[in-house]
């Protein structure tokens, strides 16, 4: 059975190396009860210590609350000659996690600290635990290597400060019992730096302490605490975050430059909850920032932006209160959600000397992001705020983010990729640089690392990746696009918006409409004629980039119908319900025209080069063929008209010669007439503006005369290889409705003399 107990830590070190237990004592009892809602920053350093078989280990062990740890180890410039490996249980799930190699720094001495500075590894956050467990791992996989003195697992707890933080926190719980080669009880305060899992055989991920250069001309400030007033951060969807403000220019304190960029928004000290007490000395400056260095915290990434105050909290007590540093070493510090928090104090304006990358601290400034970003690259969010601060920074000397600059190696030493470094010598760099140009260490990580190109481009400008995406209110033809007038212009870019000072929309060359760097579209009305239209982004540096200019005429004028819809009759199979009609019709327009379509009695879209579409009407009914054309700068112009088409029965036509009637439902009302006399003819008189002729055709049937108005226009020749019925053979169109009459006479063609009619149909 758990009881809950507040543990009282020991500090025992054995000499030779070894594992070290450390003693817990003042069980009580209650599981999972809340804790205060406010709690002050705690370091608990836990001596590892020998056991009785040998072994290099820290068994399960319970503990009060702690979300960040490392181990560190007497004298800073000794090297701990193996892995520590720790695992943690969850203090919400109280699961076990899987064990996590912790990086140790290279032993470098820092001539600034005092004699009980300590070798440490990387910090690393696990977020709310209660338990831990630690070992010590030889590289060849042996728990059995000779250890520094003082070996101690540092617990750090980040405490419940800020006001968006204070909620009940869950208790710590220990096992029943005490070890009985447990030390006297202590509850000290421990030291800190950021820690993160790594390959043993892998360079430091540390954040390194200051080099051994003697600052020259560096002042000491009178006011080295942050101001007030600022906001603490919460998830990423937290308050605005705020930052302090720069110390108060003063006979020891320089003054802040300004930049040629806009200063991002930053949470203060004040804001993620800094103990200033943990950091009594003064700030010290540099003369200027010469490069900016991007490095990476290590641990989770699956940490909330909520908890990211936490964490900062975590690596300040860390790197002071573990490592025994006079501040946290970076300058600002970054997180997932693109929040930016105040590292060193000394003023965010001004040139703040930082402990972040060895060798090279006196020229430039440190911006850590929360997280491990060895496999998995920093979100675009992060990428921003880097891109803004290093900007900002640089902007205050008038450097270029993009560009390059000699800086003067501070220690004699080897970067990651083998370059090798002389103090004093002079040495090119990237303004804006990983850790691992200047020092033998993965950070930033090897996915972090490949996207400063893009931190480069994003700082520096201009705008990347403008495109002009769309046109609404505009149709494209060719390569022109048509409107009335009002267009909306939309467009992307891969520059953050953080970044972009503004948008504008040209016209003809000249500004038409202004927008924010986070907007994506602008409108503007055009005057009749021909424009170009464009996108140009404004970077915040000043630096512009300007999309291709589109070619756009306004025009206002609708279309028209130079030929009005008109409906003559074709040929084909005839019914009762069904007459073939062609519907003709032309439109134009001045600019360019898009389409046409049918409204009624059907509907259909054509073409802007079509001028006709075959179709069928309804006989005996008044039909409205409506028709609309559309332009491409969406104005439109409708024409209707309407027709009735009329069948005309054999029975109604005047007849002479012999005629016999037929029936079959397979003519028209079930009715014909059919001869093969020579001259018999039939005549049908009416008023309209097309006529077909209706007939049955069959291998044996013969020819006609046409005569329209008493003149013989056609001879038609009804025989066909397969008998058909209800067949509009032929056909005439006038240009407009009048009375005619049309007359059909027997050939009487040898052999085959039969002619079978079905009738005559018109259109009036």
């Amino acid at each position: 059975m758990r009881r809950r107990a507040w543990l009282t830590l020991g500090a025992v070190v054995l000499g030779g190396g070894g594992v070290v237990t450390y003693a817990v004592a003042s069980p009580s009892a209650g599981h999972g009860t809340g804790g205060q809602a406010r709690r002050p920053v705690k370091v608990y350093d836990l001596a590892l210590k020998g056991t009785t078989d040998g072994k290099r280990e820290l068994p399960r062990t319970d503990t009060r609350q702690f979300s960040l740890l490392g181990v560190s180890w007497t004298g800073a410039t000794k090297r701990l000659h193996g892995t520590a490996q720790v695992r943690t249980r969850s203090a919400e799930t109280g699961e076990w996690s899987a064990w996590h190699g912790l990086e140790a720094a290279d032993p470098l001495e820092d001539p600034e600290a005092g004699p009980d500075a300590r070798g440490a590894s990387e910090p690393l956050w696990v977020g709310p635990s209660d338990g831990v467990q630690v070992q010590v791992v030889h590289q060849d996989g042996s728990t059995r290597t000779g250890l520094p003195k003082g070996l101690q697992v540092n617990l750090v707890d980040p405490g419940v400060v800020t006001a968006a933080e204070t909620k009940a926190e869950p208790a710590a719980f220990v096992a029943d019992g005490t070890p009985s080669d447990s030390a006297s009880p202590t509850d000290s305060a421990a030291p800190g730096a950021s820690v993160s899992p790594a390959d043993p055989a892998s360079p430091a991920d540390s954040a390194s302490p200051t080099e051994s250069v003697t600052p020259s001309g560096s002042v000491t400030p009178t006011d080295s605490g942050p101001a007030t007033g600022s906001a603490s951060p919460g998830d990423s969807a937290s308050a605005t975050p705020t930052h302090s403000a720069s110390a108060s220019p003063s006979a020891t304190t320089p003054t802040a430059p300004p930049s040629t960029v806009p200063e991002p928004p930053i949470v203060s000290r004040a804001g993620w909850g800094a103990d200033e007490s943990l950091s009594p000395d003064p700030s010290d400056y540099n003369a200027d920032v010469k490069a900016v260095f991007v490095h990476h915290t290590d641990g989770t990434n699956d940490y909330t932006c909520a908890e990211s105050p936490a964490i900062v909290r975590g690596i300040y007590a860390y790197h002071t209160q573990t490592e025994h540093w006079n501040d946290i070493g970076y300058n600002f510090l970054v997180d997932k959600c693109g929040t930016i928090f105040e590292g060193r104090k000394g003023g965010v304006g001004l040139p703040v000397f930082g402990a972040h990358t060895y060798g090279w601290n006196r020229e430039s400034a440190g911006v850590a992001v929360l997280g491990d970003y060895t496999s998995a690259g920093a979100t675009d969010a992060a990428l921003a705020s880097i891109a803004r601060i290093a900007a900002w920074k640089l902007g205050q000397y008038g450097a270029d983010p993009a560009g390059t600059v000699k800086l003067t190696a501070g220690a004699t030493q080897t970067n990651y990729f083998g370059t090798g470094f002389t103090a004093g010598t002079a040495y090119t760099f990237n303004r804006i640089s990983g850790h691992r140009d200047g020092y033998n260490t993965q950070c930033p990580g090897n996915s972090l690392y490949p996207q400063l190109p893009t931190v480069r481009a994003w700082a520096s400008g201009p705008v990347q990746g403008l495109k002009l995406t769309s046109l609404s209110g505009a149709s494209l033809s060719g390569s022109t696009y048509y409107t009335k007038g009002a267009i909306t212009a939309k467009w992307s870019a891969t520059t953050p918006g953080s970044l972009i000072s503004k948008f504008e929309l040209l016209v003809d060359g000249k500004v038409a409409a202004t927008a924010s760097g986070t907007a994506t579209s602008a409108g503007a009305t055009l005057a009749a004629g021909s424009h170009t239209v464009a996108v140009r982004a404004v970077h915040q540096s000043g630096k512009t980039t300007t999309t291709a200019a589109l070619t756009v005429v306004t025009d206002a004028t609708a279309p028209a119908f130079t030929t009005a819809p008109k409906l003559s009759l074709r040929t084909g199979t005839v019914s009762t319900t069904a007459v073939p009609v062609t519907l003709g019709w032309k439109a134009t327009d001045d600019a360019a025209l898009k389409s046409v379509s049918l409204l009624s009695p059907t509907t259909a879209t054509f073409g802007p080069a079509t001028t006709g579409s075959s179709r069928t009407a309804k006989p005996g009914t008044a039909s409205t063929w409506s028709m609309k054309a559309y332009d491409y700068a969406g104005n439109t112009r409708t024409s209707s008209v309407s027709f009735t088409p009329v069948i005309l029965q054999e029975t109604s036509a005047t007849r002479s010669g012999t005629w016999t009637a037929r029936s079959s439902t397979s003519y028209l009302g079930g009715k014909s007439y059919s001869s093969g006399s020579k001259g018999a003819s039939l005549s049908w008189t009416f008023t309209g503006r097309s006529a077909s002729w209706v007939v049955s055709r069959a291998s044996t049937s013969g020819q006609a005369y046409v005569y329209v108005d008493g003149t013989k226009v056609a001879t038609v020749d009804l025989k066909s290889t397969t008998t058909s019925y209800r067949q509009a053979i032929w056909t005439r169109t006038w240009s407009s409705s009048a009375k005619h009459t049309v007359k059909i006479v027997v050939v009487g063609t040898s052999g085959r003399p039969t002619v079978t009619t079905d009738g005559l149909v018109y259109i009036k």
